[in-house]
């Protein structure tokens, strides 16, 4: 019951929030008002039952609890010079519940008067439902500093005084590229989860996907909607093979690809081949093309390796992401020999973005072990599960080390 409610509600969370901000403003005390709200409903729901229909419920309870704070806020900070019938909604009825403004709401988190990395970070906390903890782990950042810029992009989009509704044609185009990199690291998230229990958090990259494809709907010609539309479908198809029975993460490689997801794989690959016949691809849709390139391999001895390594070098002059060159260097090493991956991950031992972080020691290990160094292998093993935040990696990565001592 709990675990279903903890969905239920982040799922319910992002709507909740557009209905509130559409309906009053207020970014900043809207999404107090509907963390109120959902811990209302943590409370009560176990024990009386979950509405039979629960985003009205979320929508008046929160409502109310806004309300509240605002004429609290008037009467503290008498707003004598401020006109009370536009600062304050009107006391009678509630937001419609019917209309689902999670794709206006991840514009506005992507407002132009916020810096690329606010833009992303508060999109994930407001539309994604991610903790700051969360978001602090997928920027390499401390949590103190993630807070701080959450905080300060809400003031700003308040500041900004932005009116709740889809942007322009202009406008949207400057706001798209956040937009996709926000919806990239949600999928990525629940992918593949970077800390508690579980190896993925499917409610995470469900939301991602749900809310791609809605994006897709209203730009359908936009080759890199399309591109990372394709790139999550092609990874998800993934999910069911990941781990075994026991919970053991399972690699790529010897995973049993008949429990990839054939339809799911059909969509992406068809996505993917309509956006590439038109112009230059971009990001996106390069690291599609490597995941449909891996799904459509019958088995690990068949995957084009000389194919992928080439889409990461394209993909590595595209952008600026030290994960390009980490994924580039295991590509390398499966065309030219692990020494050649090696000589790659060399070039990002000074990279300050990786310090501390485990893929770049695990990925080593792995090219170590590639290489007949069981020994070397082991110890990078080992100091990749000391740096993991997640219990599930750190159990795997500890069991390749036992295997080779």
């Amino acid at each position: 019951m709990t675990g279903r409610i903890e969905d239920l509600l982040r799922e319910l969370a992002p709507q909740v929030l557009g209905a509130l901000v559409r309906r009053y403003g207020h970014f900043d005390t809207a999404e107090d008002a509907v963390q109120e709200a959902l811990l209302a409903a943590v409370t009560s729901w176990p024990a009386d039952g979950i509405p039979d229909d629960p985003r009205p419920w979320l929508i008046r309870v929160a409502s109310r609890k806004m309300i509240d704070q605002l004429r609290q806020d008037q009467a503290r900070r008498e707003r004598e010079a401020i006109d009370a019938t536009r600062q304050l909604p009107p006391p009678e009825g509630t937001p419609a519940a019917d209309q689902d403004d999670s794709l206006v709401l991840l514009f506005l988190c992507c407002h132009p008067a916020l810096s690329r990395e606010s833009q992303v970070a508060l999109t994930l906390r407001a539309v994604g439902g991610l903790t700051t903890e969360e978001i602090a782990r997928a920027y390499l950042l401390p949590l103190p500093t993630m807070g701080q810029r959450i905080s300060r992009a809400k003031q700003r989009v308040k500041a900004a005084g932005s009116t709740f509704r889809l942007p322009s044609a202009d406008d949207r185009a400057d706001r798209l590229d956040a937009v996709l990199q926000v919806l990239y690291l949600i999928f990525n998230e629940g992918y593949t989860a970077t800390a508690g229990p579980e190896p993925d958090r499917v409610e995470l990259s469900a939301e991602a996907i749900r809310l791609t494809r809605m994006l897709h709907r209203l730009l359908p010609a936009d080759g890199e909607v399309v591109g990372l539309l394709a790139l999550m479908l092609l990874t998800d198809a993934r999910r069911p093979a990941r781990t075994g029975d026991d919970g053991m993460l399972i690699p790529m490689h010897e995973q049993d690809r008949r429990r990839w997801n054939p339809e799911l794989i059909a969509e992406g690959t068809n996505l993917l081949t309509a956006a590439m016949a038109h112009g230059k691809p971009g990001p996106y849709q390069l690291q599609a093309a490597i995941a449909a390139v891996h799904d459509e391999a019958p088995d690990a001895a068949s995957t084009d390796w000389k194919q992928i390594l080439g889409l990461y070098t394209l993909l590595e002059r595209l952008t600026d992401n030290p994960m390009v060159t980490l994924n580039r260097a295991v590509a390398a090493g499966m065309v030219h020999g692990p020494d050649a991956g090696l000589r790659l991950l060399d070039t990002l031992a000074d990279d300050p973005r990786f310090t501390q972080h485990h893929r770049l020691t695990a990925v080593r290990a792995h090219l170590l072990e590639s290489a007949g160094n069981p020994t070397a292998a082991a110890t990078h093993y080992r100091l990749a599960a000391d740096q993991t935040p997640s219990p599930l990696e750190r159990r795997y990565l500890l069991t390749r080390a036992n295997r080779l001592t």
